[in-house]
């Protein structure tokens, strides 16, 4: 489905989202839990760019298990322990998500569930189905 996504032009040209993204009436809503960096063998890989590409990774195997993709994704919240870690998550973020740029936050908290990660990103989408 295609949302409606804007940026007024009466306020700064965001980087890597859109402002407002609009879905249409009768949608279905998906709410995915935020996404750490933990492979499922457990492990956790350091550094930013690293977690940032298994972060994504993890959230569209989620997406995709439910019929949906980053396309169909209308909100994302990004938080981060490191302000210093914001350019490199930005890049991943860009290079993954390319066109696709859901309205969206950016945190920076004190701390996650575990002291291994350095970011966790949640995401919620809406999606109609076509019509027949």
């Amino acid at each position: 489905m295609a949302h409606k996504r804007t940026n007024p032009e009466s306020l700064s040209f965001p980087q890597n989202y859109h402002h407002s993204v609009e879905a249409d009436a009768g949608c279905k809503y998906l709410f995915v839990a935020g996404q750490t960096a933990t492979a499922k063998d457990g492990s956790i890989p350091q550094g930013i760019e690293a977690q940032a590409e298994l972060v994504f990774g993890n959230m569209q195997k989620v997406l995709a298990e439910s019929g949906y993709g980053f396309e169909d994704v209308v909100f994302m919240k990004s938080f981060l322990i490191n302000r210093e870690d914001r350019d490199g998550y930005q890049s991943v973020r860009a290079r993954v998500w390319g066109d696709i740029k859901p309205a969206s936050t950016f945190l920076l908290v004190s701390g996650l569930a575990s002291p291994d990660y350095l970011l966790e990103v949640e995401c919620c989408l809406l999606y109609t189905s076509p019509s027949p």
